[in-house]
């Protein structure tokens, strides 16, 4: 049996469209901080592979909240890898500081800015030092039509204000939740025992969070005019990193097609 955790999130609720036969818990269903409960939940239901969705990505809240983003994003993830279970589990590019220049690898070395980054690369050695079969997807700038993410952020400030300021030199690329969900099943798939990988999915191309913002008015018919500003005048409780963009080739090789962020943020934008 497969089990989706956090099957209520952005990415959860694309995945229980994609595998409908999979047992889907959310918090309310499954404390992933319990070691107890995991480990009975996971037994009781004859669990033998889980999509770990389950995150705190509050980037900001977790600079005040270290205990709790640690104990969802380290603690709840050492528990699901006690279970013997095969993992396919979700990270970030904010594992990365930010400082280079070129898409990061796989095997760049990781040197999270943040809490949130932190808790995420931590979360990632736990399940390489227990778990015997896992595949680490990191990911960058989620959205969907579900949840809180930028698209419907700009969305609802674009329909109510007539400018906005969007930080200019922060880069990566967004990623449309239902695109990183395919991935996700396709990756499944091709999990044999004793496969341990890291891969990188995002959407394809390279933006701005300016660039990601104009492309929403646009394609949403807003009027909101966009200005481009810096860092340093948007300042926030945690540092991101400047430069994020994750190199594709790796997850590629398993033939997997990665459609361009701005052809990915039309078809979902049809959906809202």
């Amino acid at each position: 049996m497969l089990l989706i955790t956090g099957a209520n999130g952005q990415l959860g609720t694309e995945l229980k469209a994609l595998l409908p036969d999979a047992m889907c818990a959310d918090v309310a269903d499954l404390d992933i901080t319990n070691e107890k409960a995991v480990l009975a939940f996971v037994k009781e239901n004859k669990i033998d592979t889980i999509v770990n969705c389950a995150a705190y990505t509050a980037v900001d809240k977790a600079e005040d909240e270290p205990e709790k983003c640690e104990a969802i994003n380290v603690t709840g993830v050492k528990n699901l890898a006690k279970t013997g279970a095969k993992i396919v589990h979700i990270s970030t590019d904010y594992v990365f500081d930010g400082t280079g220049h070129k898409p990061y690898t796989e095997t760049d070395p990781a040197n999270p800015v943040s809490v949130y980054g932190r808790t995420k690369r931590d979360g990632e050695l736990i399940l390489e030092n227990i778990a015997q079969t896992y595949a680490i997807i990191r990911t960058a700038w989620l959205y969907s039509p579900y949840g809180v993410n930028f698209v419907k952020t700009m969305r609802r400030l674009g329909a109510e204000k007539e400018m906005l300021n969007v930080v200019a030199d922060q880069i990566g690329t967004p990623t449309c939740a239902s695109d990183l969900a395919g991935a996700v099943v396709h990756v499944l798939k091709q999990l044999k025992d004793g496969t341990r990988e890291i891969y990188h999915y995002s959407n394809e191309g390279v933006c701005s969070w300016y660039d990601f913002a104009r492309e929403i008015m646009k394609l949403s018919g807003l009027k909101c005019r966009v200005n481009a500003i810096e860092s340093a005048q948007y300042p926030t409780k945690a540092k991101r990193p400047f430069y994020s963009v994750l190199n594709k080739s790796k997850i590629k090789t398993l033939g997997i097609e990665v459609p361009h962020w701005q052809e990915s943020l039309e078809k979902c934008l049809k959906k809202f």
